[in-house]
């Protein structure tokens, strides 16, 4: 028994050590970023999220498969936000957005082809957006900062 309890008690003080160790490191370079309040708590946002992944499908609004607009229709009817089903009606109901001052889950619309509005995504914050590509490809993170998106990124609206 003696044996033992000293097993244990040696197991136990190098616990304390060693999570006293990652508690003084994690003090001493600060806390971790964190996103803006607004960036975190967007419901429509939090589910596409979850959904990242999940395969490309023409026409899909659901986990099977999404569309671009078909992702953004899902994601906000699941945080009880009623968006239309199709980019252009979306584009066309949306409160227009500055592209200055987007928040996470502010919706953002491209001009793809010949078409004016033929693309929609879903802002998360840090220039970065949440999208169904295109066939082949799966729900995804991008960039603003990706130059093909840059040159086409036409609006930004809210819901």
């Amino acid at each position: 028994m003696g044996m033992i309890t000293g097993r244990l008690h040696k197991s136990l003080y190098t616990a304390c050590v060693l999570l006293t160790l990652q508690l003084l490191t994690g003090c001493a370079t600060g806390p971790a970023p964190q996103a803006p309040q607004a960036d975190r708590n967007h419901p429509g946002l939090g589910i596409a999220a979850t959904l990242v992944g999940s395969p490309y499908q023409y026409g899909g609004s659901s986990p099977r498969g999404f569309d671009c607009s078909g992702l953004v229709y899902y994601a906000y009817g699941k945080a009880g936000i009623g968006v239309p089903r199709t980019t252009q009606a979306q584009y066309r109901q949306a409160e227009r957005v500055p592209l200055t001052q987007l928040h996470a889950g502010d919706l953002l619309f491209f001009r793809l082809g010949g078409e004016p509005v033929a693309h929609v995504g879903i802002y998360a914050g840090n220039d970065r957006f949440i999208h169904a590509p295109s066939r082949g490809k799966q729900v995804s993170y991008d960039s603003l900062n990706n130059a093909y998106w840059q040159t086409r990124l036409l609006a930004a609206g809210r819901y």
